[in-house]
């Protein structure tokens, strides 16, 4: 232990955020001196971040040492290949993002530069068509690629749908086995060090003081430390995504439960559709400046494939960041670090990300501003790149059947997002620097081509290759996805032999 080594972390909230965070540091500050307390109450309700997911949370549960099959029964998950999106673009329409790759490239050129030329030859589907896990997910299949697996099989990702409360007892039971300590009880007071203004402690209603140096903010929505103590202030990004409200309700469903999320367009917003192992979660995202809460929830409830199961839950947010993630002795994470609607299944990815941006980065007494300020630009562009991802399904929808859509397609755009789009629809090209942004190329390219944005021309090297072998590689390409997706088990049936749940749960609390 070295003289300014952190002795005492405090995690403010529970929730799959708060768990998260304890059970990763519980793993990573085994040292035999940081001792980490969190607090939370049984009074104040949890709000799941995320019950869709997407590939990265692989690499956070590995890193744990979770046994896979033992996580998923824990937690009723699926597996998920990616997301359908119906009625987006336009009313009838449908497209698939799918995880992984999307096709092979030849000799160099992209897949995608490859279809963009074959597809003014002759008329093609959806590019997804060449990606193993829409494949796969098209036919209810599903298997996990072993660390040997050839091509096709090798291109196939997956991620989960999860109960996210049951995620966070699951990851409660890891992180006290590994000596985190939890605490009962509701905050009532935050006492301030009189000569910097760092957070010194927390009272709770019972009257304990719990004291801490480097605090740890999962309040939700509220900030209890980095906005109402250290007024960290809020980025509000209502402008590009206008939603403003959510209704969730759990109903039943039989039969093989699909691989992949489901998001279909409605009036003034959007519904999603996940199935888990004993139940389906639904929800309805909508702008409450085009439709009122009952009527949101009537949307919802009306297009239910199963049997309601409890009351409907409703939900009031703010899309936007938390301007200073960490400010003094406090880092937030989860809703109280900001809050991107679940479009694109990234809430439990951000709080991931801002953990592992903690643990790279973690201070010691003396609170270096290089790591608190490196901390905030890159958990600012985690959130930035994430945003314009989703704000680009709004941007790019051709409907014009409600003035919610009419709004959301003529609405000014951030330049960060106008560039990639003018980019691709010169000649299909998309320019980041591969392996930092969140979302790859090839789900870019799946927005951008299923919302009907067409590129002018396609990059002039394509023309080097002959157009008969590259559309006979192309149909054998399918081919090879379309023979291994048949070999596959189906996604129940392998979820049946090694983890199903033992029994179904009652719905827990309202999840994104």
């Amino acid at each position: 232990m070295k003289e300014h080594s952190i002795e005492e972390v405090v995690i403010v909230g529970g929730g799959t955020a708060g768990w998260m965070a304890a059970a990763a540091l519980s793993r990573y500050l085994n040292n035999g001196y940081t001792i980490v307390t969190l607090i939370e109450s049984e009074e104040i309700g949890t709000i799941g971040v995320g019950e869709a997911t997407i590939p990265p949370l692989i690499n956070f549960n590995a890193m744990l040492g979770f046994n896979e099959n033992d996580f998923v029964r824990a937690t009723q998950a699926t597996f998920k290949l990616g997301i359908e999106f119906v009625n987006w673009g336009r009313v009838g329409q449908r497209y698939f993002h799918p995880f992984g790759e999307v096709g092979h490239d030849l000799q160099g050129v992209n897949f995608h530069q490859l279809y963009l030329r074959e597809r003014e030859r002759r008329p093609l589907p959806d590019i997804s068509a060449w990606s193993m896990s829409r494949v796969a997910a098209e036919n209810g299949k599903f298997a996990r690629p072993g660390l040997q697996a050839q091509f096709p099989f090798n291109g196939l990702r997956y991620a989960f749908h999860l109960d996210a409360n049951l995620y966070a007892r699951f990851l409660r039971s890891f992180a006290q086995a590994g000596g985190v300590k939890r605490i009962e009880g509701k905050i009532v007071d935050v006492k301030l060090r009189s000569e910097d203004g760092f957070v010194e402690s927390v009272q709770l209603a019972d009257g304990r003081t719990i004291k801490g140096e480097l605090f740890i903010d999962c309040s939700g929505f509220r900030g209890l430390l980095i906005e109402q103590a250290l007024e960290a202030g809020y980025e509000d990004w209502t402008k590009w995504l206008p939603c403003d409200r959510a209704v969730a309700a759990a109903c039943s469903y039989k039969g093989n439960p699909d691989p992949f999320t489901r998001a279909t367009a409605h009036q003034s917003g959007w519904q999603w559709r996940i199935p888990l192992q004993h139940r389906m979660g639904n929800g309805h995202v909508y702008c409450s400046a085009f439709i009122s809460d009952d009527e949101a929830e009537q949307v919802l409830v009306s297009n239910l494939e199963g049997e309601l199961q409890g009351d409907p839950r409703r939900l009031a947010f703010t899309t936007g960041r938390r301007k200073l993630a960490w400010s003094r002795n406090v880092v937030s994470l989860g809703l109280s670090s900001g809050f991107v609607e679940p479009l694109e299944s990234t809430s439990i990815h951000l709080v991931q990300a801002g953990i592992a941006r903690l643990i790279a980065m973690f201070p010691d007494r003396r609170f270096n501003p290089l790591e608190r300020d490196e901390y905030n630009r890159q958990m600012q562009r985690q959130f930035e790149w994430v945003r314009d991802f989703v704000i680009l399904h709004y941007k790019a929808m051709q409907r014009d059947d409600s003035e919610f859509w009419k709004q959301c397609g003529a609405m000014e755009i951030p330049d960060s997002l106008a560039e990639k789009i003018a980019q691709f629809q010169n000649k299909g090209r998309i320019f980041f620097a591969e392996g930092v942004e969140l979302f790859p190329k090839q789900s870019w390219i799946a927005v951008m081509l299923g919302q009907n944005i067409a590129p002018d021309d396609y990059e002039p090297v394509v023309d080097g290759l002959d157009e008969d072998k590259v559309s006979h590689a192309l149909e054998q390409m399918r081919k090879a996805m379309l023979d291994t997706a048949n070999r596959l088990p189906l996604h129940g049936e392998f979820i049946r032999q090694c983890c199903a749940a033992a029994a179904p749960a009652l719905p827990t609390e309202f999840a994104v």
